[in-house]
């Protein structure tokens, strides 16, 4: 097995505007749209969070967990599968993009066709975090956090760099799995296991 070259974390260039500047969901949601190119999210605070885009390696294995993911929910048949294009605004006011998160059919019925195509307005049962080699961990650790706080009922942060993935549930502490070959997310999503072996080794 090939080992890992040592990486230099890199956080995400974070734009503080409050309180000088407070965007409402719609001129937000207009900001990333002007901005298509950049990966953004915004904190609770109303802070700019500008990611830079993925590499190849992070970009195949993203794939591999949406195809897997995306493929399951088709089969159950109870919800919808989302990929990381997809912003959320939480109950505390923050909107984020997981890199793949789930919500249950009988919550999306209840939003009008407007509320549909922008930011969803609520927060994932299912959720999925997956770190790429300069993500500082303890950022994506505190993003997990905020998932659970805001309604999340699991949520998975995947390293591939350590072949590590700690479990978030609400009301228990976070459960570390170090190189598990797969991953169940029973009982949330009912009978979906997620396959690990070609998150940890890509095909190129």
């Amino acid at each position: 097995m090939a080992t890992a070259p040592n990486q230099i974390e890199s956080p995400p260039l974070l734009l503080h505007l409050h309180p000088a500047i407070q965007m409402t969901e719609d001129q937000f949601f207009d900001f990333c749209r002007i901005n298509r190119d950049l990966r953004i999210e915004r904190t609770a605070r109303g802070d700019i969070v500008i990611m830079t885009p993925a590499g190849g390696g992070t970009g195949a294995r993203n794939s591999e967990l949406n195809l897997q993911l995306m493929l399951w929910a088709k089969k159950d048949g109870r919800g919808v599968a989302f990929d990381s294009s997809t912003g959320f605004t939480l109950p505390n006011g923050a909107t984020r993009s997981p890199d793949a998160a789930w919500v249950q059919h009988v919550r999306l019925t209840s939003l009008t066709t407007e509320q549909k195509e922008k930011f969803l307005p609520l927060c994932p049962e299912f959720v999925v975090e997956l770190r790429s080699p300069p993500d500082p961990l303890s950022m994506l650790q505190e993003k997990m956090q905020e998932y659970i706080d805001n309604g999340t009922q699991l949520g998975w942060l995947i390293d591939p760099t350590g072949r590590k993935v700690y479990v978030y549930r609400p009301g228990t502490d976070v459960e570390y799995l170090l190189s598990p070959t797969e991953v169940s997310a029973d009982p949330i999503l009912s009978g979906f296991v997620l396959s690990l072996v070609e998150i940890w080794e890509t095909k190129f």
